[in-house]
């Protein structure tokens, strides 16, 4: 009973330190476990959406454009977080006629060979 509670003490213990040097320490992260992709270009701009969802959309009479944003401050390990927003337009009137809700799109990390 006392191994087992000490055991568990001494997970809680590893685990608030390596959180803590990950949000701490500059490079520990990057170090460990890669180097998080480039973010898109031409992040929060409205662009016209060239893939089959924008094809799709364009055959209704809409223009599906696409913008990302990006929190540098919010996310796991202080990577940032960065959401893809998408709204319809109509092709006449360029009203907006509707939009999706907001997604969170993963970033992958990038080991280096070394």
């Amino acid at each position: 009973m006392l191994i087992g509670f000490l055991v568990l003490l001494a997970v809680i213990a590893i685990g608030v330190y390596v959180g803590l040097m990950m949000r701490v320490v500059p490079g520990f992260a990057e170090q460990r476990l890669g180097v998080v992709e480039p973010l898109p270009e031409r992040i929060g701009e409205w662009l016209r959406d060239e893939s089959d969802a924008g094809s799709q959309a364009e055959s209704r009479g809409e223009v599906r454009e696409i913008r990302y944003l990006y929190d540098p401050d919010a996310g796991l390990t202080s990577k940032g977080r960065l959401t893809l927003q998408v709204r319809y337009r109509d092709r006449e009137s360029n009203e907006i006629i509707r939009t999706e809700p907001d997604a969170v799109v993963a970033r992958k990390r990038i080991r280096s060979a070394g």
